[in-house]
């Protein structure tokens, strides 16, 4: 009962508490440079806390859209100021100016072709690109037009039968002159490396269209946390039909399979497990406790409008759980976007989706969207020839539904409401295939999950004084399965209830201050066949301070944060944390993060392939500690350092990083595997750490050709009671490869090569000889791609792919398929794809914004 009252009170509050629209803002704002571009955007999504932010190099002019947490218009523009860009309402402090990059200088008495209409860009040494004609409404090459450096004698080049061209500009000349026979001579100031211009038709130039490309997957140069934003554009590159599909084409998270039954996929961050990511939605926790196997699933990637990937230990604001990174997903919002999208999806294996999200203002003060999602799947498939299906039947249904309101001056808000129902059958593939159905004798799989959320934000800004702020973000679930495999139950439940009440006030000098009060509380049984009958009640208040210093050029800074949190059962934690980031030059960063990370261990739901087997379960705690399972918390420090450098190589940017991690355990909960009739969760008792360095390469090699290139090395070891092993499963070398080409005509090809190396195996020798596996996996390589055409200026978009393209699959992964109800029976131990190729056709549909 006081459950049902903590969640009607959330409800009750999200409803009452004033609240204000959101809306769109179009404003200039003074600036020169892609550094004054990547400035200008990340002080309005972080200081500013806009919900998106997108400046114009060539207008001047800033979009945005404001976040329901902290924020106004207002607001915004003088967080800009204070940052060093006019922009008409404040005026930037002339010491904060002068302290500016000299690149980044826009006011007219600074001269060097930085006017504060034009901005030109002398930092521009190579530049290339494309002159074209409009020819009966098409574009066609000029070939042979002059491209001259403006002020350099008619130094220059002559552009090629593609209208291509390319040259140095060593002395850091500010404008191009391009001049054809029946045109008119047109100068161009120079502001980015890669260029198209587009001449009018007739002897008097009309017009020049200048465009810059945008990166469908970005880092940061001047956020001082190591952020790498995924778009909708990067999504686009896959199916992308959950959130764990979602990063098929990033090597920084990796994709596997759980195990041989439930078909699940998790993901794997700087080596370690995925419950190791703190995984949020808008901030809000999202994918943690028994979610954790199935809330990737469950996060539509159709619905997702971004992904902010940060490695390493996470902010103090968002809490304790953070240890190897965090995922941030944000969803589409329901006052912003296209009115309705539509998303359908199916494959060779028989899965068939349908994802929407229909959005509509209510009123010129409401907005509110439904976003579903539908998936089924009847076909049961064993292209291994094991016996067992190779993934299960499904029939998921998840639906969301978001408002966002006005409800008085200075406030924002919004309630968010999501139902997820799923239901998967697997296991013995002939009772599925209708040859044999007795129910008895087969082994099989079925869970049932049905999952509850509602959630709620509130915001306020001191009108007088825009640089103080109050947020308040509120969030409630309820989780219940029900799960047979075998002969074993797996029933569980859970109800959690999180707040997160944040002050944030910016000094004079540029500083910022945020503190909090936050609260957590999980309420979870597990009754269990295998084991026993799991209770836990965790309430954990907490406190928090951040602080953010700030060279006056911008150059360096600084984030300390500190936590103290006191959990009912394992008593009080102190979590210090850091961030530091230094430029070299407007592109070229190194950052530093280090601190202190705690959670609870979910073992059962964050380790369900242990019920595909006939291992008995062997939980090791002190029976008299008042402590989930009898275990303690999982305690970690991590520490990284990363550089990125943007180098001009040919006239176009290539972006090069290079990351390295460690994550050191206090302590973790062991879950060994390494008795083959047996697996066993105990303390750690020594140590266990990961390292992980990763090299990746960021390249467009030819107009509208992009290459990703990345190299990760894993150095992952525990200690068990057999003493100190390498953590099976997991790949000590891995590479990547990723190439998109976009035509002019839109059409969009993707391929991605993914390389795992050897991995070590439990130890399964006191199995007979037949049900014995070797030491170590094989290496392997998967291949994937797909090729998709964007009609009717993006309403349709047409795909086709496939995954596996290589057909690989992992020989013999359930161990006495032929005996799965006796005692050798494993089907954990799942290093590589079963099914083998999948190809899949889809479409999507969208009916634009004022249709």
């Amino acid at each position: 009962m006081h459950r049902i009252l903590h969640v009607s009170l959330l409800l009750l509050l999200a409803h009452l508490l004033p609240a204000q629209n959101v809306v769109e803002y179009t404003f200039r704002v003074d600036g020169v440079c892609g550094m004054c571009k990547d400035r200008i955007e990340n002080i309005a999504l972080n200081e500013g806390k806009a919900t998106t932010a997108h400046w114009d190099l060539d207008t001047k002019i800033m979009t945005v859209t404001l976040d329901e947490e902290v924020t106004q218009v207002t607001a915004i523009k003088w967080y800009l100021a204070q940052a060093g860009h006019d922009n008409g309402d404040f005026t930037a402090p002339d010491e904060v100016y002068d302290a500016l990059h000299h690149c980044c200088k826009y006011r007219p008495e600074d001269g060097a072709g930085h006017e504060a209409d034009e901005g030109g860009s002398p930092y521009v040494d190579q530049v290339d690109g494309y002159v074209y004609a409009m020819s009966d409404g098409q574009k066609t090459p000029l070939i042979g037009a002059n491209v001259t450096l403006e002020g350099a004698g008619g130094v220059g080049t002559n552009t090629d039968d593609q209208g291509y061209f390319t040259m140095d500009n060593p002395e850091k000349y500010g404008a191009i002159i391009i001049s054809y026979i029946g045109y008119e001579d047109q100068t161009i100031l120079l502001k980015e490396n890669y260029l198209e211009v587009t001449l009018a038709d007739g002897h008097t130039l009309e017009a020049v269209e200048i465009t810059y490309r945008k990166k469908t997957t970005e880092i940061s140069f001047v956020n001082t946390l190591n952020v790498e934003s995924i778009t909708r554009d990067e999504l686009y590159k896959a199916a992308c039909c959950n959130l764990s599909e979602s990063f098929e084409t990033n090597p920084s998270v990796d994709v596997s399979f759980n195990d041989a039954v439930t078909g699940t996929k998790q993901i794997q961050m700087l080596g370690l497990a995925g419950p190791y990511v703190q995984i949020t939605r808008e901030l809000l926790p999202d994918v943690r406790g028994l979610n954790s196997l199935y809330g990737l699933t469950s996060a539509p990637g159709p619905w997702i409008e971004s992904i902010q990937l940060i490695k390493g230990i996470g902010s103090v604001v968002n809490g304790h759980e953070s240890i190897t990174g965090q995922i941030n997903v944000e969803l589409k919002k329901p006052d912003l976007g296209e009115r309705l999208h539509v998303n359908g999806f199916v494959n060779n294996a028989g899965r068939v989706e349908l994802n929407s999200n229909l959005r509509l203002d209510v009123t010129d003060n409401i907005a509110t969207s439904l976003l579903v999602h539908g998936r089924q799947m009847n076909e049961a498939h064993d292209n291994n020839g094991d016996g067992f299906t190779d993934m299960p039947i499904a029939k998921n249904l998840v639906l969301a539904n978001r408002w966002k309101f006005n409800r008085k001056k200075n406030f924002v808000g919004q309630l968010g409401v999501k139902v997820s129902r799923l239901r998967q059958e697997g296991g013995f593939h002939d009772h599925f295939s209708g040859k044999d159905v007795d129910h008895e004798r087969h082994w099989r799989m079925y869970s049932d999950v049905d999952r509850n959320e509602v959630w709620g934000k509130i915001g306020y800004l001191n009108p007088d004084n825009p640089n103080f702020s109050v947020g308040l973000q509120l969030s409630a679930s309820d989780h219940k399965q029900d799960a047979r495999f075998g002969r074993d139950d797996y029933d569980a439940e859970q109800q959690n209830l999180y707040g997160n009440l944040i002050v944030q006030n910016i000094f004079e000098n540029g500083h910022t201050l945020r503190a909090g009060l936050s609260y957590q509380q999980d309420d979870v049984v597990e009754e269990i066949t295998k084991a026993d009958r799991y209770v836990r009640a965790e309430k954990v208040p907490g406190a928090y301070v951040e602080y953010t210093l700030m060279g006056k050029d911008e150059k360096w800074s600084i984030i300390p944060g500190l936590r103290v949190d006191h959990h009912n059962n394992y008593g009080s934690f102190v979590t210090p944390r850091l961030h530091a980031k230094y430029n070299f030059s407007d592109r070229s960063v190194i950052r530093f993060t280090g601190g202190r990370g705690w959670r609870t261990a979910n073992i059962f739901a964050e380790n369900i392939g242990l019920f595909a087997t006939s291992r008995t379960v062997e939980v090791l705690g002190d029976e008299t500690a008042d402590t989930p399972y009898g275990l303690q918390a999982e305690e970690a420090w991590n520490y990284g350092l990363s550089l990125t450098k943007g180098i001009d190589v040919a006239g176009r940017e290539l972006i090069f990083s290079i990351d390295g991690f460690r994550t050191e355990f206090s302590n973790q909960i062991i879950v060994d595997w390494e008795n083959a009739r047996k697996v066993s969760f105990y303390n750690l008792q020594g140590s266990s750490y990961a390292n992980s360095l990763q090299t990746k390469i960021d390249y467009e090699i030819a107009p509208d050709l992009d290459v990703r290139v990345a190299y990760r090395l894993f150095d992952v070891q525990a200690t068990y009671n057999e003493g100190e092993l390498v953590s099976p499963l997991i790949s000590r070398h891995r590479a990547f490869v990723n190439v998109a080409y976009q035509t002019k005509s839109d059409w969009h090809f993707d391929l991605t090569w993914n390389w795992r190396g050897s991995a070590r195996l439990p130890d399964t020798s006191v199995n007979p000889d037949n049900y014995r596996r070797p030491d170590d996996t094989p290496s392997y390589a998967l291949l994937s791609g797909q090729i998709m055409k964007r009609l009717k200026g993006g309403q349709w978009d047409i795909y086709l792919g496939g995954e596996n393209l290589l057909n690989y699959k992992q020989p013999d992964a359930i161990i006495a398929s032929d005996d799965a109800f006796g005692q050798f029976f494993d089907g954990s131990l799942v290093w590589a794809p079963l099914f083998g190729t999948r190809v899949h056709l889809g479409f999507r549909f969208n009916i634009p914004k004022g249709s």
